[in-house]
Parts: C-alpha cells; sequence; structure tokens
C-alpha cells in the first residue's frame, strides 16, 4: 500500500508540472481528487491494510491528498489571475468604425413642415389613434352613407363599428375647437389608418398632416397665402402655385394645391406624370357644420384647414419610386438621408 502511495505522488508531481492552461488543470482534478479518482480508491483500499499498518499507512493518504489539493489550488489561482489581467479584446486588430444613427425620411420630412408651420405661429396638436365615429366622421360632415364610413376604406375595431381606427387627423380639429376659445392657430401631425390596397403608391397606415386656423373674418385669400408661404419654403422660392376646385365635407369651398414639380422644373417626368405640376394637399374653408360640431359660432368665427400626407412628399424628395421602400426596414435605404 505504501508503494502504490508512493507511485501516485511521483505521478502527481509530474503531471502537475505539465499543466498547461486551466482546461488541463480540470482533467487532473478528475483523474485524482473527485470521489471516483486515484486518492480516494486508495482512502478506500484502507479496508484491506493491517490494524497494525493502518497509522502510518492513514498519515501518508492524508499527506499525499493535502499535497495535491495544494498544488491543484495553487495552479488554479494562477491560472484565474492571467485570465484576469488578460483584456478582454484583441488590442492588436485595427480599430471598428463608429455607425451614424439616420433620420428616417418620414420623419425627416414631418420635421420640415412642422418647422415651417412653427414660424408662421402654429401650435401644435395631437390626439388620440382611435377615434369614435362621432369624431372620425359625425363631426367632420361626413353623410350617413359616405363611402368613407364602409368597412372596405375604414379599420373599425368593435363589432357595433362605433371606434375606427383614425382615416386622418382631422378629429385633433374637433379637439381643439371643443378645447380652445378662438383665434385658433394649430397644425396635427400624426399617424393614420385605411383600409386599402398596399402597392407602390399607398399604404394602409402612413402620416399626415393638417392645420387649421379660426378666428373672425377669415378668408380664402389668407388661406392661399400661408400655403404658398409654406409651397416656397418648403418647395424653393421659385415655385409656382395652382389651386383646383375640389370637395372635402368638412371645408367648403374646397381645393387642392399644385405646385410645378420641383424635380423636372415644370418641364414634366415620370414623376408627375409629364404634367409639370404635383398636388401637395388639400385645402378648403372650415364648413359651418364642423364649427358647430366643435362648439364654435358659424356667425361669428370662419376658418381655413388643410391637410396632406408626409409619405407621398418623402418619395418626391427623395426620388423613392416605391412607397413600401419606406418601412421594408433595409439599412440600404436608410443609409443614403
Amino acid at each position: 500500500m505504501l508503494d502504490e502511495i508512493k507511485k501516485i505522488s511521483e505521478e502527481v508531481s509530474l503531471k502537475i508540472k505539465k499543466i498547461a492552461d486551466e482546461e488541463n488543470l480540470q482533467d487532473f482534478r478528475l483523474e485524482y481528487l473527485v470521489k471516483k479518482g486515484k486518492i480516494q480508491k486508495l482512502f478506500e483500499n484502507m479496508k484491506n491494510v493491517s490494524k497494525e499498518d493502518k497509522p502510518l499507512v492513514g498519515k501518508e493518504l492524508n499527506i499525499l491528498r493535502s499535497k495535491t489539493e495544494k498544488m491543484f489550488n495553487e495552479l488554479l489561482v494562477q491560472f484565474q489571475t492571467q485570465k484576469e489581467s488578460t483584456p478582454d479584446i484583441d488590442l492588436t486588430l485595427p480599430g471598428r468604425r463608429g455607425f451614424t444613427g439616420h433620420y428616417h425620411p418620414v420623419l425627416n420630412i414631418m420635421d420640415k413642415m412642422i418647422t415651417i408651420f412653427k414660424d408662421m405661429g402654429f401650435t401644435i396638436a395631437i390626439g388620440p389613434e382611435i377615434e369614435d365615429d362621432f369624431y372620425n366622421f359625425d363631426a367632420l360632415n361626413f353623410a350617413p352613407d359616405h363611402p368613407a364610413r364602409d368597412m372596405q376604406d375604414t379599420f373599425f375595431i368593435d363589432d357595433k363599428r362605433e371606434l375606427v381606427l383614425r382615416t386622418h387627423t382631422s378629429p385633433v380639429q374637433i379637439r381643439v375647437m371643443q378645447s380652445q376659445e378662438p383665434p385658433i392657430r394649430s397644425i396635427m401631425p400624426g399617424r393614420v389608418y385605411r383600409n386599402e390596397a398596399i402597392n407602390a403608391r399607398s399604404l394602409a397606415e402612413f402620416h399626415q398632416i393638417e392645420g387649421l386656423y379660426i378666428d373672425k373674418d377669415v378668408s380664402f385669400a389668407e388661406l392661399k397665402g400661408t400655403l404658398m408661404h409654406f409651397a416656397r419654403k418648403m418647395y424653393g422660392e421659385g415655385t409656382k402655385f395652382r389651386f383646383r376646385t375640389s370637395y372635402f365635407p368638412f371645408t367648403e369651398p374646397s381645393a387642392e394645391l399644385d405646385i410645378t414639380c420641383f424635380l423636372c422644373g415644370g418641364e414634366g417626368c415620370r414623376i408627375c406624370k409629364h404634367t409639370g405640376w404635383l398636388e401637395i394637399l388639400g385645402c378648403g374653408m372650415v364648413h359651418p357644420n364642423v364649427l358647430k360640431a366643435g362648439g364654435i359660432d358659424p356667425e361669428k368665427y370662419t376658418g381655413y384647414a388643410f391637410g396632406m400626407g408626409i409619405e407621398r412628399v418623402s418619395l418626391l424628395y427623395t426620388g423613392i419610386n416605391d412607397i413600401r421602400f419606406l418601412y421594408d426596414n433595409d439599412i440600404r435605404v436608410l443609409n443614403q438621408f
């Protein structure tokens, strides 16, 4: 038994010198220091040692175990200290370039529009994206049989068709009129939803920015002046305009504003369908029924309103030919702006 102890002791001393890393050290522990290791087996064989030899054999076994555990622990501390002092990064690698974030084209255009209107004295108003039938349709003078109330055009979110995902930001105009006394001069940017087929020119979820001005003796001439100033700031001082008559339930009279195509200078291109003109917004004088729904006396006050889509303008500014590219989360698109 003493010869076996001596043999294992020499074996341990030899192997411990050859250990080069922590993985080898763990292999060493599994071989000698665990319950089924070689040293433990020697202890189990103590039952075969004579009573007279047990004190001496037991002493030598304890010395062997203590020596082995000490060498193991010392080497473990050494490896862990080396690991802590080793940097987590390879300092010989070349440096990595930082990546700069980019404004999304839609947010960039919206911020630019908001800044122009704020400089003209407009405040910013926001409202809920889930609206009831009154704010989204009734208060805005939509007839009961208007196509916009059909499920093919609007996302209704309850069986009674009383709650909808707002189809425009115009409901915010009603909320502003109900909460403020004229004069009111405010814009309403936000996300809107329409039950439309998604294609290269339209989405079911997009952004609008609308404006509202109510005061005594507000005229269509003021509306034209405001929008012409906006268009010059937004599209360039040399921009030409034309107002075309149109129809919206919430304004009377109503019009659409076209500007000369700033991409081709009015000569005609694919973007403007070779007409030289681009439609940028709808506008008009606030309908008396809308003023009444907002709690404002139409005999005392008048006002104008306008609205435009942000994604369409973003396409014109960026030259992107498919509106879906704006929301495909393709970093190659955002890296350009």
